[in-house]
Formats: structure tokens, sequence, C-alpha cells
């Protein structure tokens, strides 16, 4: 590209330049079309939105797109979505508090959808606080009924996080829904996992209301192939591979169903019928490689697993830090050491993926589930990044099952003194201290049991009482 451009030749280049490969050179050259704009006063909103989407592509500092928007002099709703659109989602939410306050304009549909998409990506407390003051202000100004996309989103946001009362009560609320709308209920249903299950029933249930209403998609299937999964109901997987086949497409030909069953099919331990599928896939993405590897090391078969694992480079599929740390944990489970040490060595030599600190706690909890406390300890001090409590809890833990005292006492005074060192918060918790305890206990030395208890009073540590409940479910929620 030349230094200087034509005046108008910045123009037809915003549409060519997302073609090119080289983010390095694509920002330069976004760099002289926007300076380009500036010199030939082009400040058509249309352009400067262009501008601002060739900018979030190379990973630009948010407040530089910021100035594009704060460039015209009066500012304009569609540059404003734009920005919520395309800018990292903490910058934008951030961004539309600022000018909320403002009341520059008035938000049309698509900044309510752009903003509850960005709080549903980014799932906390405050975006939940800001998306429920934000639905009010919709049914004030009547998006929620004028508009499907903003209720679905919205579906969707309190989905993501974990309101999935609020989620229905808009669902049911909706006089029109799309099969997005379903999708975004029933996806709600079967992602929080709430411990019994009552959900992934839910969204269930839910799909047979469906059935007479619209016509379910790919999406709806891999949603609820996971509520069978959770529910361990190989026979309502079945069905739904039925119901693919005959309703939808060739299963081997969807990688996102064609995934859905092989990790149903090995949750539910029919091991067989997994691998069939994924065989019979015609494309495999890392999540069906995953699902397939650690289906098969958690029901005991290790060395299939990592031969499988080992072909993934023939099908141009690089394993991730998941997918090693799923691997690991079913290792973990099913008592696999060897092949569990094995795959950590080859993680970083063979597959070029650095170990996180959950990969050094799979290996930790390794080891120590199978009594190889020393090797653990080792392992541990030997760890090129800090251990964290959690390892140290882990190996604590593994000398209580094994009656390891002496090595028990060794972890569990090291995690009393971090804990002395760490804020005043976590200074006042007890399972350290009880965890110490119970390896005392375990080996009958009843006075160090004492001096520990004595401890935690001493600096004012309880110990919560334990609770337990029973939730019992009528035959209408079957």
């Amino acid at each position: 590209m030349p230094i200087t451009l034509p005046r108008l030749k910045c123009i037809s280049l915003l549409n060519s330049l997302p073609k090119q490969t080289s983010i390095k050179n694509n920002n330069n050259n976004i760099k002289q079309i926007h300076a380009q704009l500036i010199t030939s006063n082009l400040n058509s909103p249309k352009l400067l939105s262009q501008l601002i989407n060739l900018y979030s592509s190379t990973s630009t500092n948010p407040n530089f797109l910021n100035s594009i928007f704060y460039y015209l002099h009066t500012p304009h709703l569609f540059l404003f979505n734009t920005l919520i659109k395309c800018t990292p989602l903490n910058h934008s939410i951030h961004f539309f508090k600022t000018n909320f306050s403002k009341q520059l304009f008035h938000f049309d549909h698509r900044t309510f959808n752009f903003i509850f998409g960005a709080c549903a990506r980014s799932p906390s407390y405050t975006t939940l606080i800001l998306g429920t003051e934000l639905h009010s202000l919709i049914i004030k100004q009547g998006f929620e009924t004028s508009n499907v996309l903003v209720p679905t989103t919205l579906i969707h946001f309190y989905a993501n996080n974990r309101d999935v009362k609020s989620a229905r009560k808009v669902f049911d609320e909706m006089s029109e829904r799309t099969v997005v709308t379903w999708n975004a209920m029933i996806a709600g249903y079967c992602s929080v996992k709430d411990g019994n299950q009552k959900n992934a029933v839910d969204g269930l249930c839910l799909f047979k209301e469906m059935l007479s209403d619209v016509r379910p998609n790919d999406t709806t299937v891999v949603c609820l192939l996971s509520a069978a999964s959770q529910l361990g109901m190989m026979e309502i997987g079945v069905c739904l591979h039925g119901f693919a086949v005959k309703m939808l497409c060739k299963v081997e030909d969807d990688v996102f169903i064609g995934t859905g069953l092989v990790d149903m099919y090995s949750k539910c331990g029919c091991l067989e019928s997994a691998l069939y599928v994924f065989w019979q896939m015609k494309l495999r993405n890392v999540l069906t490689w995953t699902a397939m590897t650690t289906g098969l090391a958690i029901h005991g078969r290790g060395e299939e697993a990592l031969g499988i694992l080992y072909k993934m480079g023939d099908d141009g599929v690089k394993p991730n830090e998941t997918t090693f740390a799923s691997l690991l944990s079913a290792c973990c489970h099913a008592g696999l050491v060897e092949e569990g040490l094995r795959l950590f060595r080859d993680m970083e030599r063979k597959f070029g993926v650095v170990p996180q600190i959950q990969h050094y706690g799979c290996v930790v909890d390794l080891l120590g589930r199978n009594g190889n406390l020393n090797e653990a300890y080792d392992f541990i001090v030997a760890m090129p990044i800090s251990p964290d409590t959690v390892i140290w809890r882990s190996l604590l833990s593994a000398c209580k099952i094994h009656g390891d005292v002496v090595m028990g006492e060794k972890v569990g005074r090291f995690l009393l003194k971090f804990k002395e060192k760490s804020y005043e918060e976590f200074a006042h918790k007890s399972e350290d201290y009880v965890a110490l305890s119970n390896v005392y206990a375990s080996a009958e030395r009843w006075n160090d049991v004492e001096v520990v208890r004595k401890k935690m009073k001493t600096k004012g540590v309880f110990n919560k009482s334990g609770l337990s409940s029973v939730q019992t479910l009528s035959n209408d929620s079957l």
C-alpha cells in the first residue's frame, strides 16, 4: 500500500482489508485509512462503523475505539451500538454504563440486544444487577413485546447468570417465540447443573412443549443430549439420536450433534456406540476428540484413549489445555497412574501445550490417590509455578486416606502457616484446621487433635455445622 492514498481510495479499501491475514500490516493500513477519512472530512457513521469493526479485529486498545465515537460532534446511536458489539466484553459494559448515565439518546432494540449479549458472555453479580435494571427499562419502553430478539437475548442473559427462574418468567410472558427462543430456554436448563438434576428434567419437559409450536433444529438436539448425559438416561439419548437422523440430518455430517452423541454415549457407559459415532463422523473438532478420549479414560481404557489422542494430529486437530485437563482428571478417577504421567510428560514435549496449575493439580491428585505421597510431595516442590492451596489440600486429603500422619502433619502445618500470612478474610476459614485434625484423629493422636482444636478457638476459627436436605419431586415434575 502506498504511503499516501488518493482521497476516496480509502473507502474501497475499508471493504478489502479484512481479507488480509497479517494483523500488523492490517493495523498499519487501517491507520492510514483512518487518517485519510479525517483529512478528507469523511465522517459518515457508516464509514466510521466499518473502521471500528476493522480496529476491533486487530485487538487495538478499546480507548482508541472510543475516540472514533467521540470524533462526531453529535453522538450517533449507530456508532454507539457498533462499539457495544465490537469492543471487549468488560469494556463494552463499562462504555454502556458510562454513556447510559449521560442520556445522550434513546436506545433501540439493537442496543439492548448487544448489551444483554455482552452481559451474558461475562456472567457475574454486577452484570446480573445491570441486566436486571435494564430489564425494567425495556419493559417501560415496550421492547419486551415489540421485538422477539430482545427477550430471547434476555433469556440467554439470565440463564448464563444462573438465574433460570427469571429466564423462565421472561419465556412464559412472550407472546411470540422462535426456535432460537426455545433453544435459549432449553440451553439454560441444560447448562445450569443444580446437583439434583431438576433443571435437566425441566429442559426435556420443555422440549415436549416445543414440538407443538416450532420445529427443533440441531442446536436443540445438542442441548438435550447434554441433559440426557447429566441424567445418565441413555434411552433418551438414543431417542434423540433417532430423532436427529429422521428429522434433521445424517449425524456423521454434523460435527455438533456427532460430538454431543459421543459425549452422551461415553458418559452413559456405552463406549462401543460412542466409538461407532466417532469414527463415522466426517469432521471432528477438538471437542469431539476430547469427549471420546475422556470417555475411554474414565472407564479404564487408558491405553486406547492415549492411542486415539496421538491420532488427533492426523486429523489436523491439535489438543488444547482443556483436552489435557479432562484426560488427566479421567486418568485420576480411573486410577491410571502410568498413563496419566505419560500424558503429562507428553503435553509440552509432543503437543506443545504448556501445563497450567490445573494440570499439575490433576497429577498430584493422581499420585495421592494411588498412595505415592512422597512422589506427589516431590512433584509439588519441583513445580515451575507456585502451587496453590488446592494442590496442598489434595495431598493432605490423600495423607488422611492412606494414613501417612508424618506427611500429613508436614503438609497441614504448611497450610496453616500459609493461611496466617494470607488475607484476613481467608484466615478464619476452618477447612485446613479440620483436615489436619482429621489426619491426627485417623492415627488416634488425640492430644494433637486437642492442640489443633484449641488453636482454632484461640484464633476465632469456627467449623461450620453440617446440614442435610431432602428434596421431593412430584409426579408432575417428572
